[in-house]
């Protein structure tokens, strides 16, 4: 039978002696919930890699060794995880790999090598970012350094490409490890930094790698992580095909039915002309473009580190800003090809990422955004112009659902005014309300949501009249913004 106090493991028609006391941990947390995101890596594996496509595998923390086991050494999913990891060594990281695509060309160049040389020296080469020293003696030929410059890169097999055939000329080939667009980004070029010179003699002139095409298909990767939770996702594919699928299937994660909010980043790189034509084609609030200008890594690696960072602060903090974190290990680009202002400026307006440097070759996070520009009637909308304010609003949301979930699992439902016992496990309406304005003074106070005053003016809870064991509630949390930029005017006197 009933009785004024509701328990949920002590039977109502228990007679035998004891003291039966459950434990209830529902009230035991306070203050706001952490919200746990899973970072999940994308990327085409070698022949040598250990995993099975599409099959995800969780590694531990910083284990990039066990990573590179997986895709092969010199692979994309290798050279993700390693900036991922260096960004963010305390994440909770998931791979997953993909064959390259079968009817995949792989992108190839060259360097053609002018001697003799004059004098000994060192030849200072960079490939993607990597540096691969190469020992020259006075009298070498063009032929001679040609087979040393291929030995010494095959000699390195974290590269993401190699010389496979000895060259017999002072011209050499550089294929890519991968089939597939990606291979088009490896940069190679020699005396990057101040006080790096050929020897006297020598001349290196290089043919940026190109011609290759066929990205691997992201689907079968995103059925197999159809059920996670909250994914920040790196992806290294940007092509069109690829991204609406990401895009369709995080829209659907980010519904209410599902409520498994998941995020994108990748990278690009291109002219300013070709980022705003990428830029202008992308509508969507689940991904982040983070652009290359002319670094010598690729644009994944890039992306990789941003994610990771990102992953970091916004676990602690989701409306806290991104600007300044340096992306670990990542070389500046020259200055002569660097963004200036007003081209970063209107490369997020077309929704892009951008970074900029420090005096020291620091890479930095300038802002992240998201590709979202218009809502569904084409109106230009900055809802979701920056990552912040779609990661807050989320954490309102997941941090409403935990109070509720926890504190009422299995409750009934009744109308205000209602007279029940004190113990009965029954809730009201203006119980919700309490408890969610409860929730917004920690967020407020937590410096997630402002403005609560206001918030409790707007808060709308009540019972369903189509569904008594329904309450419906609409809120409008005052989300906090991010302080970016400082404008005054100086009026001075003499």
């Amino acid at each position: 039978m009933a009785d004024n106090v509701s328990f949920r493991e002590i039977p109502a028609d228990v007679v035998v002696p004891g003291q039966y006391i459950e434990i209830d941990g529902s009230r035991a947390d306070s203050g706001t919930p952490p919200i746990p995101r899973k970072i999940i890596i994308m990327g085409q594996k070698l022949a040598t890699g250990a995993a099975v496509t599409a099959v995800p595998t969780e590694v531990p923390v910083g284990t990039v060794d066990q990573v590179v086991q997986l895709g092969g050494r010199g692979s994309v999913l290798a050279q993700i995880a390693a900036e991922a990891f260096k960004a963010n060594p305390y994440g909770k990281f998931t791979v997953i790999a993909s064959d390259d695509l079968a009817a995949g060309v792989a992108a190839t160049g060259s360097i053609v090598v002018t001697g003799p040389a004059v004098e000994s020296g060192t030849i200072s080469l960079y490939v993607d970012g990597t540096l691969v020293q190469i020992g020259v003696t006075k009298g070498d030929t063009g032929i001679q350094i040609a087979a040393n410059i291929a030995t010494q890169i095959n000699a390195n097999p974290d590269l993401p490409l190699s010389v496979p055939v000895a060259p017999t000329t002072a011209t050499l080939a550089l294929v890519a490890k991968h089939k597939g667009e990606c291979g088009n980004d490896l940069d190679v070029r020699d005396s990057f930094y101040l006080g790096q010179t050929l020897p006297s003699g020598v001349i290196l002139v290089t043919t940026a790698m190109a011609g290759g095409t066929g990205n691997p298909d992201v689907g079968p990767l995103l059925a197999a992580i159809k059920g996670d939770d909250r994914i920040v996702l790196i992806s290294p594919w940007t092509d069109s095909s690829n991204v609406v699928k990401i895009e369709a299937d995080f829209a659907d994660r980010y519904g209410p039915m599902k409520q498994q909010e998941s995020h994108c980043f990748a990278g690009i790189s291109g002219t300013y002309a070709t980022l705003v034509t990428y830029g202008s084609g992308r509508n969507s609030p689940h991904i982040s473009i983070v652009p290359r200008e002319g670094n010598m890594v690729s644009p994944w690696r890039i992306a990789a580190s941003v994610a990771g960072l990102c992953s970091l602060r916004g676990s602690a903090d989701p409306a806290r800003p991104f600007f300044g974190m340096v992306l670990p290990g990542i070389p500046a680009p020259a200055e002569s090809v660097r963004f200036d202002q007003p081209t970063r400026n209107n490369l997020l307006k077309y929704g892009l990422s951008t970074l900029r440097y420090d005096a020291g070759g620091n890479v930095m996070i300038e802002m992240v955004t998201t590709t979202y520009k218009t809502n569904s009637f084409g109106v230009p909308t900055r809802a979701y112009f920056k990552l912040q304010s779609k990661w807050t609003a989320d954490y309102f949301r997941y941090a409403w659902k935990v109070l509720i979930a926890t504190r009422y699992p299995d409750f009934k439902l009744a109308d205000d005014g209602t007279n029940f016992a004190p113990g009965q496990p029954i809730v009201t309406p203006s119980v919700l309300r309490i408890e969610t304005i409860g929730l917004a003074r920690t967020l407020e106070y937590a410096g997630i949501i402002e403005n609560v005053d206001e918030f409790k003016k707007t808060l709308l809870i009540l019972r369903s009249i189509a569904n008594p064991n329904q309450v419906n509630a609409v809120a409008s949390p005052n989300l906090v913004n991010q302080f970016d930029i400082f404008a005054a005017a100086v009026k001075f006197i003499n």
